[in-house]
């Protein structure tokens, strides 16, 4: 194994900040479009939403130069002191916090909010990481799956009592990390399982879900016992009853979690999505609007600065979570599926040179940046063509707000450092 070099920038992946500088430098144009009414005057003004990201970008600079400073060996030895740190600042914010929007998820100091749940990713993913990479670590055991469970929802937890369940969504993407690295296939499709039941129950009632899965169970076990014989039935009829008890409490709980826990704005933008009512001028006129603005687009989009639903400002939160929106009306299905290709090969690039490691914790944590990019992209642009509900999760590197910006900023380059110093000694 090769010494490292004292060049911070030797073995740096050029083609991952290319992508990355593509992307903010195409997510600030469109920002610029999405906020130019707000000051046509002031051209680049520093009150203006396109100036502040500007000075946001700038300040990524010598974020960047730290990052890369650090022997990547400090990042894994560290892991863990980084962690606890982001949890005790998820902490602060609940005596200390600033409320925006009925969350408290910003520290205010002076002109500059921060919020914390954009950089406990990146801690999240150094511990997961850490723990995984563990040689003494074995996935498969129950008690080591509960440890990386622990690591993994513990902010999830306390993002959500904030409550910011879009931010807290995110950790779920920490399954595919799991599961490449031995975790079983049935978590996933058990929370896939779930999900589908949890929309059929508030789409079709609870009476109707409990009579439907209770002719389906049936219809399936006397299949199977018409196949393998009444001895099939003696031995699993504690497994048989034990299901219907599971799928029957499932339902019952998300009828009751949905119509006593969840808040009515909670309640009427599934109830939009699922198309159980039409309300394109409350709850549902963020979507409707989003989904106009990205299909007036057309093919080549109306071209920059001509997008007249943009301009007139229509999108709400046009410049953060539906920036997407710009996109889809400016630049049209060309300019959309540019940035789609641009996360797609961000994220290729990413798995690939992951899979070249021979560091583990290198590997595992390019895969936990992977998923949370992938799971980013997907409920961002989901909900900003109407597919999903709306959640509140920006686009990485694209929507405005410092915070997000420097959040993928240091998950990113801790793996480009990473990524440079695989073959050296640690």
């Amino acid at each position: 194994m090769r010494q490292e070099r004292n060049n911070i920038f030797a073995g740096v992946d050029w083609i991952l900040v290319f992508i990355y500088t593509v992307l903010i430098g195409f997510g600030w144009i469109n920002i610029f479009a999405a906020s130019k009414t707000e000051a046509d005057i002031e051209m680049l003004g520093f009150s203006t939403k396109y100036g502040k990201q500007l000075v946001f970008i700038c300040f990524t600079i010598p974020l960047i130069v730290l990052i890369l400073f650090f022997n990547a060996k400090f990042y894994e030895k560290y892991a863990s002191i980084f962690y606890i740190i982001s949890i005790f600042s998820l902490l602060l914010l609940f005596p200390f916090g600033k409320e925006i929007n009925g969350a408290k998820s910003w520290f205010n100091f002076g002109a500059l909010g921060l919020q914390p749940s954009e950089f406990v990713k990146a801690c999240t993913a150094l511990a997961v990481a850490k723990l995984l990479s563990d040689r003494q670590y074995n996935l498969k055991l129950v008690k080591n799956q509960i440890k990386a469970f622990i690591i993994i929802f513990l902010p999830a937890i306390l993002i959500t009592l904030q409550p910011d369940a879009g931010s807290a969504l995110i950790y779920l993407s920490f399954f595919f990390v799991l599961n490449r690295e031995g975790l079983t296939l049935n978590y996933i499709l058990f929370g896939i399982t779930f999900i589908i039941l949890f929309i059929l129950t508030i789409f079709f009632g609870t009476i109707t879900m409990l009579i439907s899965l209770f002719f389906i169970i049936s219809i399936i076990v006397a299949y199977i016992i018409y196949k393998s014989g009444k001895r099939f039935l003696r031995f699993n009829w504690h497994k048989i009853i034990g299901i219907y008890f599971v799928v029957a409490f499932f339902v019952l709980g998300t009828s009751y979690t949905y119509n006593n826990i969840f808040k009515q704005h909670h309640r009427d933008r599934f109830e939009v999505l699922l198309g159980i009512k039409t309300d394109n001028k409350n709850i549902g006129y963020n979507s409707y609007q989003s989904e106009l603005t990205i299909s007036s687009g057309g093919f080549s989009g109306k071209g920059f600065l001509k997008g007249d639903i943009t301009q007139g400002d229509f999108v709400p939160e046009q410049h953060t979570d539906y920036i997407f929106s710009t996109v889809g009306e400016e630049w049209g299905f060309l300019g959309s599926t540019f940035v789609i290709i641009l996360f797609m090969l961000l994220m290729y690039r990413i798995i690939y040179l992951a899979e070249t490691h021979n560091n583990k914790f290198g590997r595992i944590y390019g895969y936990g940046l992977a998923s949370i990019i992938f799971f980013h992209v997907i409920v961002n642009i989901g909900m900003v063509i109407g597919l999903l509900p709306t959640v509140g999760i920006p686009l990485p590197f694209f929507s405005y707000g410092g915070s997000s910006l420097w959040g993928f900023t240091i998950l990113l380059f801790i793996f480009i450092k990473l990524d440079a110093h695989k073959n050296y000694d640690w």
